[in-house]
């Protein structure tokens, strides 16, 4: 067995910590030697349907404890795992499932309706017991008894995710056991994860970011606490009642947390279990900060910039938040980072250039996409004006990240836009996520905002903003706010309230540019 995959967590962690409580979900509870018996019930009966060697297996299904336990049995076969997020409309499940062949399922109740409308045809297991001729995990629990062993490497591929966007059809990221594994050891070396510590599991398990969250506490022996983020009442309370200490989140999670009368949150000494905040995935504002320093007094706040090619390229230390709250941080252990121009050549501060990702938790690429793949996975090659590549080598992969950055004369680095989300307008490039920073950082008022353009043929592209808030404020007097900040040529010439924005159904932290677009232009 290899070191370097999460099966060998979960069998040292029934070795060493057996009645550690490895899971909650509520009132559930599963110890590390309960987690070990059952994945191995599981992965027995996925092995013995003698399914080609690498053959893809979905999981779509609500959250919840066999929701980890079949993430893990897939982990501990040689067949290849693809979450699938129960956010997912119809057509791009069936996308999913027709781009990489998949040929198990493994669901609940509340998605077998979907399945039997695409007409699934590969094996479905349920979490429950459905009806006679559908297996489940009810059932193998208490039939498959025997012991299980496997012997999978770390280069093996381990699952595809996907990530639905604003528009287009996604392309999966394939990544390795090795790459999971790496991922939960730089993660807890950086944020010091312990064996008490209780992780809370509120993200969704179909990215990176959330799957992470199993693997570090294999890692560290600790527990997670998998909740559903419904209701902010609810999710306090599942910090306070499952003594959370670790809490990963997402941008929107915070917005969400906090958009309540200040009189129906808790007092800050109910939250002071947690030590350690993380957030990926979005911006940071100014009152985010200043709410989790108001509520989580004991927190550090980690904010992280991650890739889709690799787990995570930054991370700001928490010292620095209120110093530099825009920076996405320096480069996380073992990796290196570097802006370079359109000649290779390194950029000097404050100049905006690509980030190049070097070293560690660099994945596979993409899924039947050569394409992409070449674009994003470069030779080392392209940084040879920058570093010593040791003479001829060049089978050292990179990834081009396809972020506009710049850092500062401390090397902190700064995201400006992604290659391809540039405005074009009056001669001149132009970032949305540079608006929409100053906009979050200067207007307290404004709640979320969303900048794109629309076409114009005098001037190429039209900068459009649209932003929620309690109530409307006057164009003139964001405006006004913004020339402050900004150039003549980056001041948007339409501005639009709306009482709240659409987000993506598949990824509710983006807001929906496409459905934006199309309201103005119907109007």
């Amino acid at each position: 067995m290899s070191i370097n995959c999460i099966r060998t967590l979960v069998e040292e962690a029934n070795i060493s910590n057996p009645e550690k409580i490895a899971l909650t979900f509520g009132h559930e509870k599963i110890t590390y030697s309960e987690l070990f018996t059952k994945v191995n019930q599981i992965a027995y009966y996925l092995d013995e349907l003698n399914m080609p060697s690498k053959s893809r297996i979905g999981i779509y299904s609500n959250k919840g404890i066999d929701q980890v336990i079949a993430i893990l049995a897939i982990l501990s076969t040689d067949y290849i795992l693809v979450p699938l997020t129960k956010l997912l409309k119809q057509e791009q499940v069936k996308y999913i499932i027709d781009d990489c062949d998949i040929a198990c399922i493994i669901t609940d109740k509340v998605k077998l309706e979907t399945l039997e409308e695409i007409n699934f045809t590969g094996t479905v297991i349920s979490y429950e017991t459905a009806h006679k001729e559908l297996p489940s995990f009810e059932e193998i629990y208490k039939y498959y008894n025997k012991p299980y062993e496997c012997n999978i490497s770390g280069h093996q591929n381990a699952a595809i995710t996907y990530s639905f966007g604003i528009s287009g059809k996604p392309k999966g990221i394939v990544i390795s056991h090795r790459n999971f594994i790496d991922s939960a050891r730089v993660v807890s070396q950086y944020l010091k994860l312990k064996e008490e510590d209780v992780i809370s599991g509120t993200l969704v398990f179909n990215l990176d970011y959330g799957l992470n969250q199993i693997f570090c506490s294999l890692y560290k022996r600790a527990t997670l606490a998998l909740h559903k983020f419904v209701l902010p009442n609810d999710f306090f309370n599942h910090i306070i009642n499952d003594k959370v200490t670790v809490l990963p989140i997402m941008p929107i999670n915070l917005t969400d947390m906090f958009d309540e009368e200040e009189n129906r949150l808790p007092s800050s000494e109910l939250l002071q279990n947690v030590r350690i905040i993380t957030s990926s995935g979005g911006n940071v504002t100014n009152k985010m900060i200043t709410d989790v320093e108001e509520y989580f007094s004991n927190a550090k706040f980690y904010s992280m910039h991650g890739l889709t090619e690799a787990f995570r390229s930054t991370y700001l230390d928490p010292t620095q938040l209120k110093i530099r709250p825009d920076s996405i941080g320096k480069a996380i252990p073992d990796v290196e980072l570097y802006v370079i121009d359109e000649e290779g050549n390194e950029c000097a501060p404050r100049v905006v250039g690509e980030l190049i990702h070097r070293g560690g938790y660099i994945y596979q690429g993409y899924w039947k996409g050569p394409k992409e793949t070449k674009e994003r996975f470069k030779s080392a090659q392209i940084l040879k004006n920058i570093i010593n590549l040791d003479g001829d080598l060049n089978d050292e992969i990179v990834v081009a990240t396809g972020d506009y950055v710049y850092k500062d004369e401390e090397g902190y680095l700064y995201f400006v836009s992604r290659k391809d989300n540039m405005i074009k307008t009056r001669g001149f490039r132009v970032s949305p996520h540079e608006i929409e920073s100053v906009v979050y950082k200067n207007i307290s008022e404004i709640e979320q905002c969303a900048v794109f353009s629309i076409e114009n043929e005098e001037i190429e592209e039209e900068i459009v903003l649209v932003y929620s808030a309690s109530s409307e404020i006057s164009s003139k007097e964001i405006t006004f706010e913004l020339k402050k900040h900004l150039a003549s040529y980056m001041i948007p010439s339409k501005i639009i309230y709306k009482k709240s924005l659409p987000l993506i159904p598949s990824d509710k932290n983006k807001i929906n540019i496409d459905e934006l677009k199309k309201e103005l232009l119907i109007k």
